[in-house]
C-alpha cells in the first residue's frame, strides 16, 4: 500500500508543472492525468515493449523474451490503474469512499501481479526443466509448479488482507496450530511426499531402469510419483513401494553406470584332473557364439576356487540390457552344458558312499 502511495506521489510531482497551466479545475486536471497515464501505458506496451523484444531476440536464451512477454500486460494495467486512482483522489478529495476505492485499486493490482508471477514461474520452471539437471526436471516440474502456486497465493492473500486492514495475527496462529495437527496426523504421508521430492531431485533411478531392492525384489521402474514408486517385476506383477522406504533402503540400479550393459555370471564346476586351459577355451567360444553376449567389453573366464567336488570356474560376459538377463543365462547354460558333454568334460556333483557296518536283523538272530 505504501509503495502504491509513493508511486502516486511521484507521478503527481512530475505532473504539477502541467497542472499549473490549466489552473485549479480539478475535472480538467483529472482528465489530463487519465489521458497521460493511458498514453504512457500504450507507449510502454507498444513501442518500448516491441523495441526491447527485438533486442532480446538476439540473445542466446529465450527466457528473457518470455519474461518480457509476460511483463507487458501487468505493466500496462498498473499504469492505467494508477492513473484512475489518482483521478479519483483528485475528484473525491478525501473520505471513507476514497479509502475504499484506494483499497479496491490496490487489490486489483495485487491480483494482476499475482497472475503475472503465476505465469512467470511456470514459464521459468518449464524452460529450466528442459535441461533435466538439478532439482528442476520433467518429473519434479508439476510438484514445483504447485509449490510456487501455493507460496505466491499465500503472499497474495496476506497482501490483500493487509490492504483492507484486516489483522492477520489470529489467522496465522490458527494456521500454525492447524499445520502442527495435520503434521502429526499425516506424518507417514508427509514422509512419503518429502522422500518423493528428494528421489525426483537426486534421481537415483529413472523410469525404465531395472532396479533390485534390499529385499531382493527386481523389476522395471514404471512410475515415480510424489507418494510412491511402482515396479513391474519379471512376473508382470506391479509392486507399489512407498517413497519413504525407497529413500531409506539400498537400491541397486542395474541400468545405471557409464552404460546400460549388464554383466552376467555363469558358474560351472569341472572334475579334478580336467585341462583348465581347455575349459577356458570352450567357455570363451560359447560366449562368442551367443546371441546375447556382446564383444565389448569382451567375455572373460575366472578360475574361482578349488571346490569340494571340482574346480570352480566363472564365465563373465556382458549383455545389452538387464532385461535380457534371464534369457542370456538360459542360453549360455545350455550351450556350456552341451559343449562340455560333447568334449567329454565331466561336470561333477556331490557323491556320498554309504557303508553298512552291520545289518540290524543279523544281531537279532544272533541273540536268539
Amino acid at each position: 500500500m505504501d509503495a502504491f502511495t509513493n508511486l502516486q506521489a511521484s507521478i503527481m510531482g512530475w505532473l504539477i508543472p502541467v497542472f499549473n497551466l490549466f489552473g485549479n479545475n480539478r475535472y480538467v486536471v483529472a482528465l489530463i492525468i487519465l489521458l497521460l497515464t493511458i498514453s504512457l501505458a500504450w507507449l510502454l506496451s507498444k513501442v518500448v515493449h516491441k523495441y526491447l523484444l527485438r533486442l532480446l531476440r538476439k540473445t542466446e536464451t529465450p527466457l528473457d523474451e518470455d519474461i518480457l512477454e509476460q511483463l507487458g500486460r501487468p505493466l500496462f494495467v498498473t499504469i492505467v490503474l494508477t492513473g484512475i486512482d489518482i483521478t479519483t483522489d483528485i475528484l473525491i478529495g478525501s473520505g471513507r469512499i476514497l479509502r475504499v476505492l484506494d483499497s479496491f485499486f490496490m487489490s486489483l493490482l495485487i491480483l494482476v501481479w499475482t497472475l503475472f508471477f503465476f505465469r512467470l514461474t511456470r514459464v521459468i520452471l518449464t524452460r529450466i526443466s528442459y535441461k533435466n539437471e538439478g532439482i528442476v526436471t520433467t518429473h519434479t516440474l508439476p510438484l514445483l509448479q504447485n509449490l510456487t502456486l501455493v507460496i505466491i497465493s499465500s503472499i497474495a492473500i496476506y497482501l490483500l488482507f493487509t490492504t483492507w486492514n484486516v489483522d492477520m495475527t489470529a489467522w496465522l496462529a490458527s494456521a500454525g496450530v492447524l499445520g502442527i495437527a495435520i503434521g502429526f496426523a499425516a506424518k507417514d504421508t508427509l514422509g512419503n511426499l518429502i522422500s518423493g521430492v528428494f528421489i525426483m531431485a537426486d534421481a537415483p533411478y529413472k523410469i525404465g531402469d531395472y532396479v533390485v531392492l534390499e529385499d531382493g525384489q527386481r523389476g522395471e521402474v514404471r512410475h515415480i510419483g510424489i507418494r510412491s514408486t511402482r515396479l513391474l517385476t519379471r512376473d508382470d506383477v506391479e509392486v507399489t513401494i512407498p517413497n519413504s522406504i525407497m529413500g531409506n533402503t539400498s537400491v541397486i540400479n542395474e541400468t545405471g553406470g557409464p552404460h546400460e550393459k549388464y554383466r552376467i555370471r555363469i558358474k560351472v564346476s569341472v572334475a579334478y584332473g580336467t585341462d583348465i586351459d581347455q575349459v577356458r577355451k570352450y567357455l570363451l567360444e560359447e560366449a562368442s557364439h551367443s546371441t546375447f553376449a556382446v564383444d565389448v567389453p569382451e567375455p572373460r573366464v575366472r578360475f574361482r576356487n578349488f571346490g569340494n567336488d571340482g574346480l570352480e570356474f566363472e564365465l563373465l560376459c556382458w549383455i545389452n540390457e538387464p532385461v535380457l538377463k534371464g534369457r542370456a543365462v538360459d542360453d549360455l547354460n545350455s550351450a556350456v552344458y552341451k559343449r562340455f558333454k560333447q568334449e567329454g568334460i565331466e561336470i561333477p556333483y556331490g557323491k556320498r558312499d554309504i557303508y553298512i557296518k552291520e545289518m540290524p536283523g543279523a544281531r537279532f538272530k544272533a541273540n536268539n
